[in-house]
């Protein structure tokens, strides 16, 4: 079956996996910073992604060799540590994005031809 063959929208986990590679990019790098971020502005628009998701997300994009993880510890505190997120391949980001573009772009003519069609 043809890419994008059979698919109505983009699923759920590729919009949130570009959202996490962006913020990798915005050196947002903490797991709960992006998931307030993701929150607070998608809220508006009646979509508020949930912690597992937001994590599933950044767990294939580890698998992927995309992401990886690194402890660090926490400043101003002595033992508490918090993991970031960095790029472990960013042309595999980069690769990763432009096919997501190829289908946020073919879920935008759908959407604007039922529009166009039905109102």
């Amino acid at each position: 079956m043809p890419r994008g063959e059979g698919k109505f929208l983009i699923k759920q986990r590729a919009f949130l996996k570009l959202y996490m590679i962006r913020f990798v990019e915005e050196h947002k790098m903490y797991g709960m910073q992006a998931m307030d971020e993701l929150k607070a502005s998608f809220k508006p628009f009646g979509y508020e992604p949930n912690h597992s998701e937001i994590y599933r997300s950044l767990h294939e994009l580890i698998d992927d060799g995309i992401l990886k993880r690194q402890k660090k510890v926490q400043e101003g505190a002595k033992y508490k540590e918090i993991v970031i997120y960095q790029f472990a391949d960013y042309e595999k980001a980069k690769l990763y994005k432009k096919q997501v573009k190829t289908d946020l772009d073919r879920s935008m003519s759908l959407l604007r031809k039922a529009l166009e069609d039905v109102y």
